[in-house]
């Protein structure tokens, strides 16, 4: 089996919200490529959010229920980036020879 620190965090939850994982030693595979394109959507749905939160926050007044879904929406894309953050973290880590 798998060491948990060889598994690679999927950028899309399981079921009540749990983690998914996969185990393969091939980047190129199918899973790997498919988590590798969600990953890259996911962090340009946050690059064009904060573009759309800097024009929001700019309008004066800005509009209440605008604000409360863009911070909804931020809420999620803040979410997905940080478990890219992690993930990419975590592949690093696998991948780079420990420095002393």
């Amino acid at each position: 089996m798998t060491a948990q620190n060889e598994l690679r965090l999927l950028p899309w939850s399981g079921p009540e919200g749990k983690p998914c994982y996969l185990s393969t030693d091939d980047r190129g595979g199918y899973m790997s490529r498919l988590a590798d394109n969600i990953e890259a959507e996911q962090l340009d749905t946050a690059t064009e959010l904060l573009k759309q939160a800097a024009e929001t926050l700019s309008d004066e007044p800005a509009d209440p229920e605008a604000l409360q879904l863009l911070a909804r929406e931020l809420t999620g894309a803040l979410r997905d980036v940080l478990r890219v953050a992690a993930s990419r973290s975590h592949l690093l880590e696998g991948s780079e020879p420990h420095r002393n």
